[in-house]
C-alpha cells in the first residue's frame, strides 16, 4: 500500500505547538476513535496555521524533512500490522 500523498499530524499530547516540515497537511486532532474531522491545512506563504478544531499552532521548520513532525510522534499513519491468515 502507498503512503499517504498528504501528511496527517495527530495533538493527542496536548501541546500548544508543533513543528512542521510540510507546508500542507492534515490535522486529525487526537488519535481515533477520538479524532476530530480530518482537515486540509495549507499555510501558503505564512510560516504557521491554527487548526480550527483542535486550536493546535502548526510552525513551519524548514530544517525538517518533508512530511515529518517535532515531536516525531505527532505523525500519524492508519497502518495495521499484517496478520498472518490461519
Amino acid at each position: 500500500m502507498a503512503d499517504k500523498a498528504v501528511p496527517h499530524f495527530h495533538n493527542q499530547a496536548g501541546l500548544r505547538v508543533i513543528a512542521v516540515g510540510s507546508k500542507e497537511f492534515m490535522c486529525i486532532g487526537a488519535l481515533p476513535p477520538f479524532d476530530h474531522p480530518h482537515v486540509f491545512l495549507d499555510m501558503g506563504g505564512d510560516t504557521e496555521i491554527i487548526c480550527q478544531y483542535c486550536s493546535t499552532l502548526f510552525r513551519y521548520d524548514p530544517k525538517l524533512k518533508s512530511g515529518t513532525a517535532e515531536p516525531a510522534d505527532c505523525l500519524w499513519t492508519d497502518a495495521a500490522p499484517a496478520t498472518k491468515a490461519a
